[in-house]
Protein backbone atom coordinates (compact mmCIF):
# COMPACT_ATOMS: atom_id res chain seq x y z
CA UNK A 1 0.00 0.00 0.00
CA UNK A 2 1.17 3.32 -1.37
CA UNK A 3 2.25 6.07 1.54
CA UNK A 4 1.49 9.78 0.20
CA UNK A 5 2.12 13.05 2.60
CA UNK A 6 -0.61 15.54 3.20
CA UNK A 7 -0.43 19.14 2.45
CA UNK A 8 -1.04 21.49 5.29
CA UNK A 9 -0.92 25.24 4.12
CA UNK A 10 1.77 27.15 5.45
CA UNK A 11 3.52 24.42 6.64
CA UNK A 12 4.74 21.62 4.17
CA UNK A 13 6.29 23.73 1.28
CA UNK A 14 8.83 23.26 -0.45
CA UNK A 15 11.93 23.76 2.19
CA UNK A 16 10.04 21.38 4.70
CA UNK A 17 9.43 18.76 2.22
CA UNK A 18 12.89 18.45 0.96
CA UNK A 19 14.14 18.44 4.58
CA UNK A 20 11.89 15.97 5.55
CA UNK A 21 13.10 13.45 2.66
CA UNK A 22 16.73 14.09 3.60
CA UNK A 23 16.20 13.57 6.82
CA UNK A 24 14.12 10.54 7.07
CA UNK A 25 14.87 9.18 3.64
CA UNK A 26 11.07 7.83 3.42
CA UNK A 27 9.35 6.01 0.86
CA UNK A 28 6.66 8.60 0.38
CA UNK A 29 4.79 7.41 -2.97
CA UNK A 30 3.51 11.39 -3.25
CA UNK A 31 3.81 14.88 -1.60
CA UNK A 32 1.33 16.58 -2.44
CA UNK A 33 1.91 20.63 -2.18
CA UNK A 34 -0.27 23.50 0.08
CA UNK A 35 -3.09 24.45 -2.73
CA UNK A 36 -2.59 26.50 -5.36
CA UNK A 37 -5.17 29.18 -5.38
CA UNK A 38 -5.86 30.74 -9.07
CA UNK A 39 -7.44 34.18 -9.89
CA UNK A 40 -8.56 35.57 -13.37
CA UNK A 41 -5.49 37.50 -13.89
CA UNK A 42 -3.10 35.27 -11.83
CA UNK A 43 -3.01 31.81 -12.41
CA UNK A 44 -0.07 31.34 -9.93
CA UNK A 45 1.52 33.70 -7.44
CA UNK A 46 5.22 34.18 -7.30
CA UNK A 47 5.23 32.13 -4.35
CA UNK A 48 3.21 28.93 -5.54
CA UNK A 49 5.48 29.00 -8.77
CA UNK A 50 8.46 28.69 -6.06
CA UNK A 51 6.78 26.16 -4.25
CA UNK A 52 5.99 23.47 -7.32
CA UNK A 53 9.26 24.42 -9.32
CA UNK A 54 10.95 21.37 -10.57
CA UNK A 55 13.99 22.46 -9.39
CA UNK A 56 12.65 22.94 -5.93
CA UNK A 57 11.42 19.44 -5.93
CA UNK A 58 13.54 17.35 -7.57
CA UNK A 59 14.24 14.84 -5.64
CA UNK A 60 10.21 13.94 -4.16
CA UNK A 61 7.35 13.03 -6.49
CA UNK A 62 4.86 16.48 -6.06
CA UNK A 63 1.33 16.57 -7.17
CA UNK A 64 0.46 20.03 -7.02
CA UNK A 65 -3.13 21.08 -5.80
CA UNK A 66 -4.87 23.71 -6.76
CA UNK A 67 -8.55 25.10 -4.65
CA UNK A 68 -10.80 26.48 -7.49
CA UNK A 69 -14.74 26.72 -7.72
CA UNK A 70 -14.71 26.74 -11.68
CA UNK A 71 -13.17 24.59 -14.23
CA UNK A 72 -11.86 27.88 -16.00
CA UNK A 73 -9.87 28.58 -13.27
CA UNK A 74 -8.40 24.99 -12.64
CA UNK A 75 -7.76 24.83 -16.36
CA UNK A 76 -5.64 28.16 -16.94
CA UNK A 77 -3.73 27.10 -13.61
CA UNK A 78 -3.03 23.61 -14.67
CA UNK A 79 -1.99 24.42 -18.24
CA UNK A 80 1.14 26.38 -16.33
CA UNK A 81 1.44 23.50 -13.96
CA UNK A 82 1.65 21.33 -16.86
CA UNK A 83 4.58 23.71 -18.56
CA UNK A 84 6.76 23.01 -15.58
CA UNK A 85 6.59 19.16 -16.60
CA UNK A 86 4.35 17.94 -14.13
CA UNK A 87 1.87 14.98 -15.77
CA UNK A 88 -0.65 14.57 -12.41
CA UNK A 89 -3.12 17.60 -10.54
CA UNK A 90 -5.17 17.57 -7.55
CA UNK A 91 -8.57 19.31 -6.96
CA UNK A 92 -9.11 20.18 -3.28
CA UNK A 93 -12.90 19.38 -1.93
CA UNK A 94 -11.79 19.18 1.27
CA UNK A 95 -10.34 22.54 2.63
CA UNK A 96 -13.16 23.45 6.19
CA UNK A 97 -11.31 27.09 6.45
CA UNK A 98 -14.34 29.67 6.81
CA UNK A 99 -12.90 32.23 4.36
CA UNK A 100 -12.60 29.46 1.28
CA UNK A 101 -15.90 27.71 2.33
CA UNK A 102 -17.34 31.25 1.83
CA UNK A 103 -16.22 31.40 -1.80
CA UNK A 104 -17.64 28.30 -2.14
CA UNK A 105 -14.04 26.43 -2.10
CA UNK A 106 -12.50 23.63 -0.66
CA UNK A 107 -15.12 21.59 1.53
CA UNK A 108 -17.65 24.79 0.21
CA UNK A 109 -18.18 23.63 -3.25
CA UNK A 110 -19.26 20.08 -1.87
CA UNK A 111 -22.57 21.65 -0.93
CA UNK A 112 -23.14 22.95 -4.51
CA UNK A 113 -23.32 19.47 -6.17
CA UNK A 114 -24.92 21.15 -10.08
CA UNK A 115 -21.95 23.35 -10.18
CA UNK A 116 -19.28 21.01 -8.59
CA UNK A 117 -20.89 18.09 -11.52
CA UNK A 118 -20.85 21.01 -14.32
CA UNK A 119 -17.08 21.70 -13.42
CA UNK A 120 -15.63 17.96 -13.59
CA UNK A 121 -17.39 17.35 -16.40
CA UNK A 122 -15.53 20.30 -18.49
CA UNK A 123 -12.50 19.69 -16.35
CA UNK A 124 -12.31 16.04 -17.46
CA UNK A 125 -13.27 16.58 -20.49
CA UNK A 126 -10.74 19.55 -21.55
CA UNK A 127 -7.84 18.26 -19.76
CA UNK A 128 -4.93 15.53 -20.63
CA UNK A 129 -3.54 15.83 -16.88
CA UNK A 130 -4.24 13.36 -14.60
CA UNK A 131 -6.79 14.91 -11.71
CA UNK A 132 -7.11 13.05 -8.64
CA UNK A 133 -9.65 14.59 -5.80
CA UNK A 134 -9.11 15.24 -2.13
CA UNK A 135 -12.65 15.13 -0.99
CA UNK A 136 -14.58 15.39 2.44
CA UNK A 137 -17.61 13.52 2.75
CA UNK A 138 -19.99 16.31 2.80
CA UNK A 139 -20.33 20.11 4.06
CA UNK A 140 -22.53 20.04 7.00
CA UNK A 141 -23.50 15.88 7.05
CA UNK A 142 -22.37 12.43 5.81
CA UNK A 143 -26.07 11.74 4.30
CA UNK A 144 -24.15 14.20 0.89
CA UNK A 145 -21.71 12.05 0.65
CA UNK A 146 -24.21 9.18 -1.45
CA UNK A 147 -24.63 11.85 -3.81
CA UNK A 148 -21.45 12.78 -4.42
CA UNK A 149 -20.22 9.92 -4.76
CA UNK A 150 -22.26 9.17 -7.42
CA UNK A 151 -20.57 12.14 -9.09
CA UNK A 152 -17.33 11.87 -8.61
CA UNK A 153 -18.05 7.78 -10.25
CA UNK A 154 -18.81 9.72 -13.47
CA UNK A 155 -15.90 10.76 -13.68
CA UNK A 156 -12.38 9.09 -14.84
CA UNK A 157 -10.91 10.24 -11.26
CA UNK A 158 -7.35 9.11 -11.38
CA UNK A 159 -7.61 8.72 -7.76
CA UNK A 160 -10.56 9.51 -4.77
CA UNK A 161 -8.85 10.89 -1.77
CA UNK A 162 -10.84 10.50 0.88
CA UNK A 163 -11.19 12.40 4.20
CA UNK A 164 -14.63 10.71 6.05
CA UNK A 165 -15.33 14.19 7.87
CA UNK A 166 -17.70 16.69 6.74
CA UNK A 167 -16.94 20.30 6.54
CA UNK A 168 -18.17 21.24 10.28
CA UNK A 169 -16.20 18.42 11.66
CA UNK A 170 -13.09 20.52 10.68
CA UNK A 171 -10.77 18.26 12.59
CA UNK A 172 -12.94 17.06 15.57
CA UNK A 173 -14.90 13.83 15.92
CA UNK A 174 -14.24 10.57 14.80
CA UNK A 175 -13.71 9.92 11.15
CA UNK A 176 -17.08 8.30 9.64
CA UNK A 177 -15.91 5.59 8.72
CA UNK A 178 -19.83 3.95 7.55
CA UNK A 179 -19.07 6.47 4.88
CA UNK A 180 -15.65 6.02 3.56
CA UNK A 181 -16.99 1.91 3.23
CA UNK A 182 -19.21 3.55 0.82
CA UNK A 183 -16.40 4.93 -1.62
CA UNK A 184 -14.67 1.36 -0.96
CA UNK A 185 -17.96 -0.55 -2.07
CA UNK A 186 -17.94 1.59 -5.42
CA UNK A 187 -14.56 0.91 -5.87
CA UNK A 188 -14.38 -2.43 -5.90
CA UNK A 189 -16.65 -2.77 -8.70
CA UNK A 190 -20.36 -2.87 -7.40
CA UNK A 191 -21.42 0.06 -8.73
CA UNK A 192 -20.53 -1.07 -12.83
CA UNK A 193 -20.47 2.68 -13.67
CA UNK A 194 -17.78 3.50 -11.29
CA UNK A 195 -14.57 5.13 -13.45
CA UNK A 196 -12.21 6.09 -10.36
CA UNK A 197 -8.89 4.43 -11.19
CA UNK A 198 -7.62 4.29 -7.16
CA UNK A 199 -8.69 4.92 -3.81
CA UNK A 200 -6.67 6.52 -1.10
CA UNK A 201 -7.81 7.30 2.64
CA UNK A 202 -6.84 10.10 4.65
CA UNK A 203 -7.69 11.17 8.24
CA UNK A 204 -6.43 10.35 11.96
CA UNK A 205 -3.53 8.39 11.42
CA UNK A 206 -0.99 8.73 13.66
CA UNK A 207 0.59 5.56 14.62
CA UNK A 208 1.70 2.54 12.83
CA UNK A 209 -0.93 0.71 14.55
CA UNK A 210 -3.45 2.51 12.87
CA UNK A 211 -1.96 2.51 9.78
CA UNK A 212 -2.06 -1.29 9.66
CA UNK A 213 -5.29 -1.79 11.12
CA UNK A 214 -7.23 0.56 7.57
CA UNK A 215 -4.63 -1.44 5.64
CA UNK A 216 -6.46 -4.90 6.92
CA UNK A 217 -9.67 -3.41 7.10
CA UNK A 218 -9.30 -2.31 3.81
CA UNK A 219 -7.20 -4.41 1.45
CA UNK A 220 -8.67 -3.03 -1.63
CA UNK A 221 -7.37 0.65 -0.95
CA UNK A 222 -4.03 1.81 -2.97
CA UNK A 223 -2.84 4.21 -0.38
CA UNK A 224 -3.06 5.80 2.96
CA UNK A 225 -2.25 9.81 3.27
CA UNK A 226 -1.27 11.30 6.53
CA UNK A 227 -0.22 14.41 7.18
CA UNK A 228 -0.47 16.04 10.71
CA UNK A 229 0.54 12.45 11.89
CA UNK A 230 3.96 12.85 10.30
CA UNK A 231 4.17 16.51 11.90
CA UNK A 232 3.33 15.13 15.09
CA UNK A 233 5.81 12.15 14.70
CA UNK A 234 8.19 12.69 12.05
CA UNK A 235 9.71 9.27 12.61
CA UNK A 236 6.33 7.92 11.72
CA UNK A 237 7.29 6.84 8.32
CA UNK A 238 10.25 5.21 9.17
CA UNK A 239 7.94 3.86 11.82
CA UNK A 240 5.94 2.17 9.30
CA UNK A 241 7.98 1.07 6.62
CA UNK A 242 9.57 -2.05 8.23
CA UNK A 243 11.08 -0.36 11.37
CA UNK A 244 13.57 1.81 10.19
CA UNK A 245 15.69 3.28 12.46
CA UNK A 246 14.00 5.53 14.40
CA UNK A 247 16.68 7.08 16.39
CA UNK A 248 15.83 10.94 17.46
CA UNK A 249 18.69 12.23 15.57
CA UNK A 250 16.99 12.01 12.90
CA UNK A 251 14.46 14.52 14.00
CA UNK A 252 17.44 16.81 15.03
CA UNK A 253 18.58 16.53 11.74
CA UNK A 254 15.54 17.23 10.38
CA UNK A 255 15.18 20.02 12.69
CA UNK A 256 18.35 21.77 11.55
CA UNK A 257 17.72 21.03 7.93
CA UNK A 258 14.80 22.98 7.92
CA UNK A 259 15.65 25.97 9.93
CA UNK A 260 18.70 26.41 8.02
CA UNK A 261 16.29 26.15 4.91
CA UNK A 262 14.35 28.91 6.57
CA UNK A 263 17.01 31.30 7.16
CA UNK A 264 18.20 30.95 3.63
CA UNK A 265 15.36 32.25 2.14
CA UNK A 266 13.60 34.51 4.82
CA UNK A 267 14.63 37.83 6.27
CA UNK A 268 15.14 38.62 9.69
CA UNK A 269 14.16 36.17 12.72
CA UNK A 270 10.71 36.66 13.40
CA UNK A 271 9.78 34.75 10.58
CA UNK A 272 12.14 32.32 10.85
CA UNK A 273 11.26 32.01 14.06
CA UNK A 274 6.96 31.75 13.49
CA UNK A 275 7.63 28.72 11.13
CA UNK A 276 9.54 26.88 13.17
CA UNK A 277 7.21 27.41 16.37
CA UNK A 278 4.43 26.32 13.79
CA UNK A 279 6.03 22.97 13.57
CA UNK A 280 6.53 22.70 17.23
CA UNK A 281 3.25 23.56 17.71
CA UNK A 282 2.62 19.67 16.39
CA UNK A 283 5.98 18.01 16.87
CA UNK A 284 6.03 19.02 20.72
CA UNK A 285 3.97 15.95 21.24
CA UNK A 286 7.10 13.80 21.01
CA UNK A 287 8.06 15.42 24.31
CA UNK A 288 5.29 14.82 26.47
CA UNK A 289 7.37 15.84 30.16
CA UNK A 290 8.40 19.40 28.77
CA UNK A 291 5.76 21.75 29.32
CA UNK A 292 7.54 24.60 30.69
CA UNK A 293 10.50 24.17 27.92
CA UNK A 294 7.66 24.13 25.10
CA UNK A 295 6.18 27.52 27.31
CA UNK A 296 9.66 28.92 26.69
CA UNK A 297 10.15 27.94 22.92
CA UNK A 298 6.95 29.15 22.16
CA UNK A 299 7.65 32.59 23.93
CA UNK A 300 11.25 32.92 22.54
CA UNK A 301 11.58 35.71 20.22
CA UNK A 302 15.49 35.61 19.11
CA UNK A 303 16.92 33.00 17.29
CA UNK A 304 20.10 32.36 20.00
CA UNK A 305 17.71 31.57 22.64
CA UNK A 306 15.35 29.48 20.75
CA UNK A 307 18.51 27.71 19.46
CA UNK A 308 19.20 26.72 23.04
CA UNK A 309 16.28 25.70 24.56
CA UNK A 310 15.61 23.62 21.51
CA UNK A 311 19.16 22.01 22.29
CA UNK A 312 17.80 21.32 25.72
CA UNK A 313 14.99 19.69 24.60
CA UNK A 314 16.38 17.32 22.60
CA UNK A 315 19.64 16.38 25.39
CA UNK A 316 16.28 15.91 27.94
CA UNK A 317 14.67 12.80 25.22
Amino acid sequence: MKLYFAPLEGITGYVFRNAFNEAFKPDIDKYFSPFISPGVNQPLTPKELRDIAPEHNERIYLVPQILANNADDFLLASKYIKDLGYKEINLNLGCPSGTVVAKKKGAGLLGETDILERMLDKIYSTTDMKVSIKTRIGKESPEEFPALLDIFSKFPVEELIVHPRVRNDYYNNSPNMESFELAVNSYKGYDSHCKMSKLCYNGDILTKEQFEHIGESYPELDAVMIGRGFLRNPLLANEIQNNKNTDIEKVIHFHNLLLEGYIEIMSGERPVLFKMKELWFYMMDMFPDNDKLAKKIKKSEKLSVYNQLVEELFKNH
